[in-house]
C-alpha cells in the first residue's frame, strides 16, 4: 500500500456527554466526508467516522447515547 503523510493516524473522542460530543462532530465534519454517519451503533452508542476538511480522520463515541 502506498504511504500517504497525514493518514496513519486518528484522532478518538470518547465520553457520556452527547450534546458536546455531537457538537465536536458537526463543527469537525463540515468540508469533509463522512464514511460512518453519527448514529446509533449496535452495541447501543452512537459512533460516527469522518474524515475533517484537513485529511485527519476522526472516530466519535457517545456513551449509550439517547437519541437516532
Amino acid at each position: 500500500m502506498p504511504f500517504t503523510p497525514g493518514s496513519n493516524y486518528s484522532v478518538s473522542l470518547s465520553g457520556e456527554d452527547e450534546a458536546e460530543l455531537r457538537g465536536y462532530w458537526e463543527k469537525l465534519t463540515p468540508g469533509g466526508i463522512a464514511s460512518l454517519p453519527l448514529e446509533k451503533a449496535p452495541w447501543g452508542d452512537a459512533f460516527g467516522i469522518c474524515v475533517d476538511k484537513l485529511g485527519d480522520g476522526l472516530m466519535v463515541n457517545v456513551v449509550g447515547a439517547s437519541s437516532d
